[in-house]
C-alpha cells in the first residue's frame, strides 16, 4: 500500500473500505458495480477508492459511474464525464426532474429529501438493469450509519442502522456501502487530497434535514468528551457489521 504514496486520510479510506467489502464478501470475480455519483464528496472518494482496489484485489471486477442529476442545474455536472474518461471508468449521467418534483405539489405527504433520493434510487435501479449492473454502490459513511440510527430510535423506536449489504429484486442486484465504517472527517481530507471534481449542490433543502439536526445533536452530547464520539462510531459500526455477518448465509 505504501509503494503508491498514499496520505493517512487516503490509506484509511482505502483499507477500511477493503475490510468491509472482504467481511462482507461484497464482490467476487466479474462482479459489474455501478457507483451512485451524486457529486458530493463521499461518492467521488468511493469512486476512487473502488477504482484503486481494482489493482489491489486479486480478481477482476468493473465499475460504472451512474449520475442522475435532480434537475435544479443542469450544467453542474459538466465537469464529471471528461474526468470519468480521462481515468478510464465508464459512466452515465442524466438530467431528471426529481428535484423539483419533491419540493412541489406532487409531494404532499413525506419530505422533500425523501421524495427525491426515492424517485432517484429507482432510475438508479433501472439504470443497473439496462446496463447489466449486478451491484450498486452508495457512499454512505460512518456518520450516516450513526444518523440513521439515531433516527430510527428516537422517531420510530426502531433499533436500525443502515444495511451494508442487501440484496433487491431476489438477488438480481446488490445493494453495498463500502465507506460505512469511514468517518466523514476522513473523506472530507482524502478529497481534498485527491482534487476530485465535486460541485456545488444546489437544492434548495440542501442544509436542512432530519440527520444534520441529529448530528447536531450528537456534537453537543460529545462536546467537551475526548472518546465519546470514537466510542458511539466505533460500538455502531462493529454492531451493524456483527448484525450483517450473522445474517451472511
Amino acid at each position: 500500500m505504501s509503494r503508491l504514496s498514499f496520505s493517512y486520510a487516503q490509506e484509511r479510506c482505502i483499507r477500511l473500505a477493503g475490510k468491509l467489502m472482504q467481511s462482507l464478501d461484497m464482490l467476487h470475480p466479474g462482479t459489474r458495480v455501478g457507483v451512485a455519483v451524486s457529486g458530493g464528496m463521499d461518492s467521488f472518494v468511493l469512486l476512487k477508492v473502488l477504482q484503486i482496489r481494482q489493482r489491489i484485489v486479486p480478481f477482476p471486477f468493473s465499475i460504472m459511474a451512474l449520475h442522475v442529476n435532480p434537475g435544479f442545474a443542469p450544467d453542474n455536472h459538466a465537469a464529471l464525464l471528461p474526468w470519468l474518461a480521462a481515468n478510464g471508468i465508464a459512466g452515465h449521467a442524466e438530467i431528471a426532474d426529481h428535484g423539483p418534483r419533491a419540493h412541489s405539489e406532487e409531494n404532499r405527504k413525506r419530505s422533500a429529501c425523501f421524495y427525491c433520493a426515492m424517485l432517484r434510487r429507482k432510475r438508479l435501479f433501472t439504470l443497473c438493469r439496462e446496463y447489466g449492473l449486478t451491484h450498486l454502490a452508495f457512499g454512505h459513511n460512518a456518520d450516516d450509519l450513526v444518523s440513521s440510527f439515531m433516527l430510527n430510535l428516537c422517531q420510530t423506536g426502531r433499533v436500525e442502522g443502515m444495511a451494508m449489504k442487501e440484496p433487491f429484486f431476489k438477488g438480481a442486484l446488490t445493494v453495498i456501502r463500502p465507506l460505512l465504517l469511514v468517518e466523514k472527517k476522513l473523506i472530507r481530507k482524502a478529497v481534498a487530497q485527491w482534487e476530485l471534481p465535486m460541485w456545488q449542490n444546489p437544492c434548495p433543502s440542501a442544509d436542512i434535514s432530519k440527520r444534520g439536526e441529529i448530528m447536531r445533536d450528537l456534537d453537543r452530547l460529545c462536546d467537551g468528551h475526548t472518546t465519546r464520539r470514537k466510542n458511539i462510531f466505533n460500538a455502531l459500526g462493529r454492531w451493524q457489521l456483527d448484525r450483517e455477518l450473522q445474517n451472511t448465509p
